[in-house]
């Protein structure tokens, strides 16, 4: 957990999304978690080979949404963004996002 303003304690978020850009019109948020589950989100990946993207306020602008939601068009640039990076980590990759 790390510390917000004011010194409380804020709960780590994670947040998985798909992208196939042959078959998607845009990522589709697949788990959701904060505290235990977020870091069992991101064990998950890790253990899969999956690259981890960290970026808390992606994860919180994310946990606002539902699991099945495609993600908004005001989160496409830090989520071109963060894609970006997952290409550069694994290509075949590219396609699956998790994030803290």
């Amino acid at each position: 957990m790390t510390r917000g303003e004011g010194g409380v304690e804020k709960r780590a978020r994670a947040a998985a999304l798909k992208y196939d850009p042959r078959e998607d019109p845009a990522p589709t948020v697949k788990a959701l978690g904060k505290g235990l589950v977020a870091q069992r989100i991101v064990d998950a990946a890790r253990a899969a080979g999956v690259p981890v993207y960290e970026d808390g306020q992606l994860a919180e602008a994310l946990g606002r949404l539902r699991i099945g939601d495609q993600i908004p068009q005001e989160l496409f640039d830090v989520v071109a963004e963060m894609l970006a990076y997952i290409a550069a980590v694994d290509t075949r990759l590219a396609k699956h996002y998790t994030g803290i």
